[in-house]
């Protein structure tokens, strides 16, 4: 069939219509996304990382204060060895196998008030573990026989050692 005369329709060429003319196409297939898609996809990863990095910044923290607590526990075993041989318990200048940070610089390692009765180890945070809050500062106290732990953003405080020091 083909269109001749007395206005038959062809049928084998599908792009003509009925009247002969050629198939418009009204409806066209998206192939991409559009700026306004973009910019709600962004906006949606941008929402959700504000909320995730602060979160993920202080599991980090809390992962650093590990070494804070492996430090002062070495510290801790160091003094015992030293006041097992002495008098006193060590300065820093005693205890060769204490160093004055951290082994990856998270925390700067202080001793205080060392004598026959005790001492007092301080890690405090350095670089970004400074940014620890309440945390910043981890100590362990001997005194008279007795192990007290303390945290605090700028001292220790030694009345709720369960803050930081999770056992």
């Amino acid at each position: 069939m083909n269109g001749g005369a007395g206005g038959r329709v062809a049928l084998d060429n599908p792009t003509t219509m009925s009247h002969g003319t050629p198939l418009q196409v009204t409806a066209r297939r998206s192939r991409g996304f559009t700026l306004i898609e973009i910019m709600i996809a962004v906006a949606i990863v941008a929402i959700l990382a504000a909320i995730a990095l602060p979160s993920f910044m202080d599991s980090v923290r809390k992962g650093r204060r590990s070494e804070a607590f492996a430090a002062l526990a070495g510290l801790q075993q160091a003094q015992e060895r030293w006041r097992g041989n002495n008098a006193n318990y060590g300065a820093m200048a005693d205890l060769p196998a204490v160093s004055a940070t951290t082994p990856n610089s998270y925390y700067a390692m202080t001793i205080a008030g060392n004598n026959a009765m005790g001492y007092t180890g301080t890690a405090t945070g350095q670089g970004r573990q400074a940014d620890d809050g309440v945390c910043k500062v981890l100590a362990v106290r001997v005194l008279g026989g007795n192990i007290s732990y303390g945290s605090g953003a700028a001292a220790a405080d030694w009345t709720d050692p369960g803050r930081c020091w999770a056992r």
